[in-house]
């Protein structure tokens, strides 16, 4: 196995760019089912999580070519086809191939999806939804099995779920009548979705809003799309900036897309810059305070930025509190920030509290999920001395090479073993 070796601590200084977003490519590359002609997708990240879903789709028949971040597809001759366990237990959003494929074929058939180990996450959105426009679930234990003609229909989401209202999505736009989607959820990479579908020929109103309508077509045809920068990544950039005392500048930084993050930013008192509609600029700040982060739903702060978010509450003066209210089990990377000599206080599973400012010394940690090890990398970044981090492939599946390009800010970065 991997590892990553980080001698610190160092100053981010420099300049990135953005790389594409996981959270978009995904549901963006699952739409290629859909299709009969080809579909050119630009600024595809190159990472893991989206060379599971290119395997997934190349099972189903889906013509394939990729170079560097451009992806080629042609679903044409797709048909349909089991998709074992082994692939989907390494990707959660392997879910998102349900939608178009019982749209199109009439049966969808994949193991059950696997992913982050951060609490409870059931996929009852996902299977209630699609049996609200006419699904029948086979089987639905180790792995789903669902058949069906779907039909349009008022579908009332059991939560805001993001992957649950890209899969509706993705099965109504070819679905014959209309499907009106209730507490859909609403983040910048489904906005971008809906938009590249509509440039495909679907027909979707109420973009942007917690309630879909969607008047399904009986194709989709071919087209061009971009994948938009990855809004948590330039927040990770960012939070890295900040907690090392950094001078960074960050290219495809969407300022609209951070209105949460911003002010958390300026209640804690990092100094940053807003130097055009797309670039952010980090700042060494003089006194960080600390502050209570709250997760929420878009354009609430976003659950996937809170784990990094308290790598800088351990340089904050005070103490910091972080209220996680969506996933059970985000918390259990705090303990590794402890055996590093931040003062943490898990109080439940929900609530962490950090107190600051803590001198972060070097340890051999462990990376539970992607956004986890994206935080202990960046603790490490600032901490004294050598520290090792293990099960690097979570941090790979979210953030396309992301020590060389910490490397190219300074960071003393080495990635060792096979």
């Amino acid at each position: 196995m991997q590892k990553l070796i980080i001698e610190g601590p160092t100053k981010l200084e420099g300049t990135i760019k953005t790389a594409g977003s996981k959270n978009h490519a995904l549901p963006m590359l699952a739409a290629m089912l859909l299709t009969t002609e080809d579909v050119i997708l630009h600024n595809v990240p190159n990472i893991s999580d989206v060379n599971v879903m290119i395997e997934i789709l190349e099972l189903y028949g889906v013509r394939i070519e990729r170079t560097r971040n451009t992806v080629v597809c042609n679903g044409k001759d797709a048909k349909p086809t089991n998709i074992p366990e082994e692939l989907t237990h390494k990707l959660r959003a392997s879910l998102l191939v349900l939608g178009p494929a019982l749209a199109r074929f009439g049966e969808a058939k994949i193991g059950f999806p696997g992913g982050d180990i951060i609490g409870t996450r059931p996929i009852d959105s996902h299977i209630n939804g699609l049996r609200s426009m006419g699904a029948k679930i086979v089987t639905y234990q180790d792995k789903i099995e669902i058949k069906g003609k779907l039909k349009g229909s008022r579908v009332l989401l059991d939560e805001i779920s993001v992957t649950a209202t890209e899969n509706l999505i993705l099965a109504a736009v070819i679905t014959e009548g209309i499907t009106e989607i209730r507490m859909a959820a609403c983040e910048p990479h489904i906005v971008s979705l809906c938009d590249f579908l509509k440039n495909l020929g679907a027909k979707i109103g109420g973009i942007g809003s917690h309630v879909l309508v969607i008047e399904g077509v009986d194709k989709l045809n071919g087209g061009e799309g971009e994948i938009i920068p990855d809004y948590l990544e330039a927040g990770t950039f960012a939070i890295a900036a900040a907690s090392s005392g950094g001078n960074l500048l960050i290219e495809d930084f969407i300022i609209n897309d951070h209105d949460a993050l911003l002010n958390v930013f300026s209640r804690m008192g990092v100094n940053y810059k807003i130097i055009s509609d797309d670039k952010l600029q980090i700042l060494p700040s003089n006194k960080l305070r600390a502050t209570k982060i709250r997760t929420d739903i878009y354009p609430g702060f976003p659950s996937d930025l809170q784990a990094p978010m308290a790598v800088l509450c351990t340089q904050a003066e005070g103490v910091s509190e972080i209220f996680e209210t969506m996933y059970e089990g985000r918390l259990q990377y705090l303990f590794e920030l402890q055996r590093m000599g931040a003062h943490v206080n898990v109080r439940d599973s929900h609530v962490g509290l950090v107190e600051g400012p803590s001198v972060l010394h070097g340890a051999e940690l462990i990376s539970f999920d992607v956004r986890a090890g994206a935080t202990v990398l960046l603790a490490a970044l600032i901490a004294h001395g050598k520290t090792t981090i293990e099960r690097i492939e979570h941090i790979d599946r979210g953030y396309e090479y992301f020590d060389g390009r910490l490397r190219s800010l300074g960071a003393k970065i080495s990635r060792t073993g096979s």
